[in-house]
């Protein structure tokens, strides 16, 4: 497995050299919320990737250890993507992100809806989702 290179020891920077840029979050946070598994679901999400990009990120995020690529099974052209056990530990962090940007941001009433659910039980919450995302 490849990793990316360190620029420094630091704990936060190692990990944002990762999954840390603004594309990669949202293929992790369309595995985990938006129930999109292949290359063209990544492209049709709301950010518009350019094709380019999404490949990059999606080959830097398999070489990482946060996502993993599977035969699709109805067709030889495609793949699945899906998180592995590494990347689905990234769930607290995207979720206290989630919390932040609600508390300064307007964010659309289903996922008020969702955060709020997140909130009254945040340990409750992350394990239903975490068991969710390992039967997929």
């Amino acid at each position: 497995m490849k990793t990316s290179k360190k620029r420094s020891d630091c704990p936060l920077s190692c990990s944002l050299d990762i999954f840390g840029d603004k594309w990669s979050l949202l293929i992790i946070r369309d595995l985990i919320f938006g129930n999109k598994c292949t290359y063209n679901d990544f492209l049709k999400s709301a950010e518009g990737v350019a094709t380019n990009i999404l490949a990059t990120r999606l080959k830097d995020l398999e070489e990482n250890g946060i996502i993993e690529k599977s035969a699709h099974p109805d067709s030889k052209a495609k793949k699945l993507y899906r998180l592995t056990p590494k990347g689905m530990d990234l769930l607290p962090i995207l979720m206290e992100v989630y919390v932040w940007s609600e508390k300064y941001y307007e964010v659309p009433t289903d996922l008020k809806a969702t955060i709020k659910e997140a909130k009254k039980d945040k340990d409750k919450f992350i394990k239903q989702v975490m068991k969710e995302l390992k039967s997929k």
